[in-house]
């Protein structure tokens, strides 16, 4: 599923029905999914890939403003992050991150990528100014 993602703006990779409209770039969940694999932790990028029970755990979350959901979310996806390979993730693509800093910042991304899928498939609604 990771390699099925697309291109966003100026050629930015996106994993699958995300816009980057909140996230912007999704190097850093990419460099996760890269550093997983080169460990072999497969299990790490099933962890980090959305599933079923997310959309309705995003569903449960719909109606509050983006940064609460996110926040929500941010929380929900945290246990899902291993630290130390979030952390090296992140020296790969030229940022010096505490493990956990890099942990949150994998796990704000799941959070941004799930509701953009989730405005994608029409489940959730994204305000546009």
């Amino acid at each position: 599923m990771v390699e099925h993602g697309s291109e966003g703006g100026e050629g930015e990779r996106m994993p699958p029905f995300a816009t980057g409209e909140l996230a912007g770039s999704y190097r850093l969940l990419f460099a996760y999914w890269e550093e997983a694999r080169r460990r072999g932790r497969q299990d790490l990028i099933d962890e980090s890939t959305l599933r079923e029970d997310d959309y309705r755990v995003l569903r449960e979350n719909a109606g509050r403003d983006a940064e609460s959901v996110i926040e929500s979310l941010e929380e929900y996806f945290h246990s899902r992050v291993d630290p130390e390979v979030a952390a090296e993730a992140a020296k790969r693509i030229g940022v010096d991150m505490s493990p956990e800093d890099a942990r949150r910042q994998v796990a704000r991304l799941l959070a941004m990528w799930l509701i953009e899928a989730g405005d994608t498939w029409g489940m959730v609604r994204l305000r546009r100014r």
